[in-house]
């Protein structure tokens, strides 16, 4: 008998994620670089899609990854419904681009130069600036169908170009030749400024620049038509890390390698590109018709997150300036601070220098005896990891887990690791057959009264990088919690390969986490069935899991009122007889909502826990993930704000419907709630009563 319960596909769900991103672009209340930064990253989001899951599920279907004849049917009729789903959206996405983004630059006197010719008072810049800065590094290749002479590389633009001798005539087929040049904007930005004329300002391609001299290249040619293209490669690298920790780093090193020469996932092309040049084309690199993407004139959109704001007049977003804590003044130590009460940060809002401080207290701390931390994704030339460094450099013990398999981080990673080992950190690698995506630190020092060894322990929602933290929305807790801290200390013996760890107060993945969830949710039940209120508000990024879903269906049916405040990925069903008390809110805006935050109501005694994991089965399952409870009851009530500011949210939340839709909450009548500016508010005020 098959699951009454049903979900939404995994993909479709985050395309309609994706296409909320886009939205925002739509949206003229915003400032006109913030709109186009949106579809910079509906474009960047979208490519990633295609290299990781796209290329997955390509595998299947083609039968490279091993799968019984049924998925691999499955996997077909889902790529199909990827493709229906997203050619629907960039047919919006063009539409925004060039008929509201482009014309509202005009409006604010920036013109694109993009289907128009290019004025005579700029024509001699053009060709200038093409022959000096531009043509050195063309290098054209031609293209035949009868051997690939030419390797695309993954995320590239590339010109391809059709043409023919001039004393040879276009209609026969047998002249006509066909070459493809990579675009050199790792030399050339991408956009050109030009010279202002009257009022306006000029903006142009690269691509466009070499189009209007693209006879300098080929001399002796007539150019038929050029039109750009591009392709994404698989970029899921496989790993098999049940072996040692040395050869597990070899084996990455190889991979890295190899992830830019995947298999193509994608070919995306200019959609006004004869058919007769995108069937040579195909042929010539070998791609499936499967892997056809039309696209508009201008490919790669992803770069307009670098497109110059000539008149500067151009209002950009103001978006709120980290605050420093007052109750951390100059004179008191974060140690002495913790010792006495719990500390919890929300970034962006709170600085990450305070974490960096944590850090750099106990570099110079003389009583302090260890520090232990996990690394999944650091910024390139990172504080964190600079600051450890000087720690080792200053005679400290410091043990860093490094997770070599962090998507698209593993060379960072790899790297640091090399330069912490070469500072004298001790560094332990991955777990065979488990990812470590805790987000967690414990700091091990003398106390100040010089009694016992103190611990200081660190949990967080998001990674140790300061460059994110200022992008996306987390929060993190110190404690000296002696139950807290004597679990990490257990969690960090763990990953150095202790078997049989217990956790009392510390939710761990694979462990407790999911014991601990289920008795929660049972909780909640037993209080609606007693008419006593059962409530739970879930925040996350992804909720997939199946039985975690059906779990939740179950507690909606029992009565329990439940909120999912869930960025990407929802395969829960809201609006169906079992999820009849089930809503679902999603929030787009500013910064990217990344924190874990659960509830429960618990008869008005509330539950509240923050940590790394989101209800995917990767995470509950096979993965390393750490959940604390918010045990002090000011920054409890606090996080409570926090998410009832979330679900009252009528400016950026949505609701998410049956079908997939993102149902704006937008009331012209109600007082305007926009989550992310109401609660950096609502911290400045709590803030300034420290002055």
């Amino acid at each position: 008998m098959g699951n009454k319960y049903q979900y939404f596909k995994r993909d479709i769900s985050w395309l309609s994620f994706n296409y909320r991103v886009l939205l925002e672009a739509d949206n003229d209340r915003l400032p006109l670089y913030e709109r186009i930064n949106f579809i910079s990253i509906y474009s960047s989001n979208l490519e990633e899609f295609y290299k990781i899951r796209v290329a997955d599920h390509k595998a299947v279907a083609s039968g490279v990854t091993e799968g019984s004849e049924e998925s691999q049917q499955s996997a077909k009729v889902l790529l199909e419904e990827i493709n229906r789903e997203v050619n629907r959206q960039l047919e919006d996405r063009i539409h925004i681009y060039e008929k509201k983004i482009i014309p509202a630059l005009r409006k604010n006197h920036v013109i694109f130069y993009q289907s128009r010719n290019v004025e005579p008072f700029h024509q001699q810049f053009v060709k200038d600036f093409f022959r000096e800065e531009i043509f050195p590094y063309l290098q054209p290749v031609p293209v035949s169908k009868d051997k690939v002479i030419s390797f695309l590389r993954d995320n590239r633009l590339y010109l391809a170009v059709r043409l023919f001798l001039k004393d040879t005539k276009k209609e026969d087929a047998n002249h006509l030749q066909y070459f493809v040049m990579k675009l050199p904007y790792s030399k050339v930005p991408r956009f050109i400024e030009l010279p202002k004329h009257g009022k306006y300002y000029y903006l142009m391609f690269i691509e466009d620049i070499i189009k209007a001299n693209i006879g300098v290249i080929f001399p002796g040619y007539e150019v038929d038509c050029s039109y750009c293209i591009k392709i994404s490669r698989d970029a899921d690298i496989m790993i098999d890390d049940t072996i040692s920790s040395v050869d597990l780093v070899e084996q990455v090193k190889k991979k890295i390698k190899k992830r830019k020469i995947g298999a193509i996932c994608r070919f995306v092309y200019d959609r006004a590109m004869p058919d007769d040049f995108l069937d040579f084309l195909v042929d010539a690199f070998r791609i499936q018709r499967e892997e056809l993407v039309p696209g508009d004139k201008h490919l790669n959109l992803e770069d307009l997150r670098h497109l110059p704001n000539p008149s500067h007049s151009i209002p950009r977003m103001e978006k709120p300036v980290p605050m420093k804590l007052n109750r951390l003044n100059d004179k008191e130590s974060i140690f002495s601070y913790v010792e006495k009460k719990d500390l919890l940060l929300y970034y962006p809002y709170h600085s990450f220098d305070h974490f960096i401080h944590f850090l750099y207290e106990a570099v110079h701390d003389p009583e302090t005896r260890e520090i232990m931390v996990t690394q999944y994704r650091v910024a390139e030339n990172s504080a964190v990891i600079n600051t450890l460094i000087a720690a080792a450099q200053n005679g400290k013990k410091v043990t860093v887990f490094v997770e070599l398999k962090a998507r698209f981080d593993e060379e960072n990673n790899l790297a640091t690791a090399e330069m912490m080992k070469a500072a004298g950190i001790n560094i332990i690698y991955s777990i065979p057959g488990l990812k470590v995506h805790a987000k967690v630190a414990l700091i091990r020092r003398r106390s100040f009264n010089g009694e016992k060894i103190h611990s200081y322990a660190y949990i967080s929602t998001g990674n140790f990088n300061e460059k994110t933290a200022t992008l996306y929305a987390d929060c993190g807790l110190f404690t000296s919690n002696p139950v807290i801290v004597h679990d990490l200390t257990n969690l960090f013996r763990t990953l150095r390969g202790k078997e049989n760890p217990k956790f009392t107060r510390l939710l761990v993945a694979r462990f407790n986490l999911i014991p601990e969830l289920n008795r929660l949710i049972d909780k909640e039940i037993e209080l609606a069935e007693k008419g006593r209120g059962g409530r739970i508000i879930l925040k996350m990024n992804a909720l997939q899991d199946p039985i975690m879903i059906d779990r939740l269906y179950e507690a909606s049916q029992r009565g329990v009122k439940i909120d999912l405040i869930v960025r990407g990925i929802c395969c829960l069903i809201p609006g169906q007889e079992y999820s009849r008390n089930i809503r679902v809110t999603r929030i787009v805006d500013s910064f990217l909502e990344h924190a874990r935050i659960w509830y429960f109501g618990n008869a008005g005694h509330p539950k509240v826990y923050l940590g790394s994991p989101d209800w995917m089965r990767r995470n509950l399952y096979r993965r390393i993930e750490a959940v604390v409870p918010v045990l002090d009851s000011e920054l409890r009530e606090e996080i409570v704000d926090m998410l009832h500011i979330q679900l009252s949210d009528n400016q950026k939340a949505c609701f998410v419907d049956e079908k997939l839709n993102n149902i704006f909450k937008f009331k012209a009548s109600a007082a305007p709630v926009r989550a992310q500016y109401t609660f950096y508010n609502y911290l400045k005020e709590k803030n300034e009563t420290f002055l």
